[in-house]
């Protein structure tokens, strides 16, 4: 129950520590031309505790769900020297556009560690070309069935299966399944990968198993090493070009969903919206296949974050470049009043429907989660 509750501590700490990383693109390049920078803070108002270091306040907030970085003038109006509102376009759309490159910095980061340490992820059963090392992981234990009474434990690999004389190579979840299936109430004995040593337990498949947790009792993933280890000279290279590809995939994987959507399709099979709640949560469980699986994810969010910020909604960078935009167009900004009051329109439109799903998606999914830590 520890162990689940503070890796979810740890993926929750992660997506802050993004969008920590996203404020600092912007409060740099506003540094680096001279724009006066209020205040940098971690969560949101109310403030918990701050420091003032030359003309910035630094502080801690009460509210933990991200950070924000405070802009002489941002909001338009200020025609003093320092402010955001007296700088060439160019340079405002620099600032804006430092959060968002900040995100795919930080991926580049995560993905060339990710590169110089290798890693599995799961792949399906009907994945047979390609495959590097394909292999049975158990993710997760249930609480006094025939594994937890055998030994079994999360992050094991289920090489085979003995029954009677006959030996059983497993090298995907349905031939566990298949196999478990068929000797209900009969004794197997399953060979265990744990680290650099090799066991075998005994167990029985129960006849009638509870609902939700099969005859044994265990959650498995299959993994194969799609990310093979690589020198620490080319692991940054190969992060770059990662970021590249995964930014490349993720649009098209996103043009296919609102093209679905539009069409009444629905979402791809699979698919769900998910809030931070949700992130933290799917982000908790990718840890149990281990560091490098974690990291992996990590990069993927940072690469989906920075594109869903230029989406050209107000409130978000994207929108933010639009106002900029109409302003070059028309040779004067939009009036501050009319941009505030649309831009705070639309971020309350975005906090109802992360509302919306976190009470519909993320809320149920972290009662699981609670519940399997139990």
């Amino acid at each position: 129950m520890i162990s689940s509750i503070l890796v979810l501590v740890i993926a929750f700490l992660s997506l802050i520590i993004l969008m920590i990383i996203h404020e600092f693109g912007h409060f740099i390049i506003a540094k680096k031309f001279g724009v006066k920078v209020e205040e940098f803070g971690i969560g949101y108002p109310p403030r918990m505790f701050g420091k003032k270091i030359g003309e910035t306040i630094y502080s801690v907030n009460w509210i933990p769900l991200g950070a924000f970085v405070r802009i002489y003038g941002e909001e338009g109006g200020v025609e003093e020297s320092r402010s955001f509102t007296n700088l060439k376009i160019w340079k405002r759309v620099l600032i804006i556009i430092g959060g968002v490159a900040a995100f795919w910095i930080a991926a580049i980061i995560i993905f060339s560690i990710v590169f110089a340490m290798g890693t599995n992820l799961p792949v399906s059963d009907n994945d047979v070309s390609g495959l590097t090392n394909p292999q049975v992981k158990v993710i997760s234990v249930s609480q006094n069935s025939p594994a937890s009474q055998a030994g079994i434990k999360v992050g094991d690999t289920i090489t085979d299966i003995k029954v009677q004389s006959s030996d059983f190579k497993i090298g995907k979840v349905s031939e566990f399944q298949k196999i478990t299936g068929e000797n209900k109430g009969n004794q197997i004995i399953v060979t265990l990968k744990r680290g650099d040593k090799t066991l075998d337990v005994n167990l029985t498949p129960r006849v009638n198993p509870p609902s939700g947790q099969g005859a044994v009792g265990v959650g498995l993933e299959r993994m194969a090493t799609l990310i093979s280890k690589t020198t620490w000279y080319m692991a940054p290279i190969k992060g770059i070009t990662y970021t590249w590809q995964t930014t490349v995939n993720s649009l098209k994987g996103l043009y296919d969903t609102f093209s679905g959507l539009l069409a009444k399709k629905g979402l791809p099979q699979g698919a769900s919206f998910a809030g931070p709640l949700g992130i933290t949560i799917f982000l908790a469980n990718a840890a149990s296949y281990g560091p490098g699986f974690f990291l992996y994810f990590i990069g993927i969010i940072a690469v989906l974050v920075a594109i869903f910020n230029l989406f050209p909604i107000p409130a978000l960078d994207g929108g933010k470049l639009i106002f900029l935009a109409i302003e070059k167009i028309k040779g004067k900004p939009v009036s501050p009043k009319v941009e505030q009051a649309i831009t705070v329109a639309f971020f309350f439109i975005l906090i109802a429907l992360s509302l919306f799903i976190t009470i519909k998606n993320d809320i149920p999914n972290f009662i699981n989660y609670i519940k399997a830590a139990f």
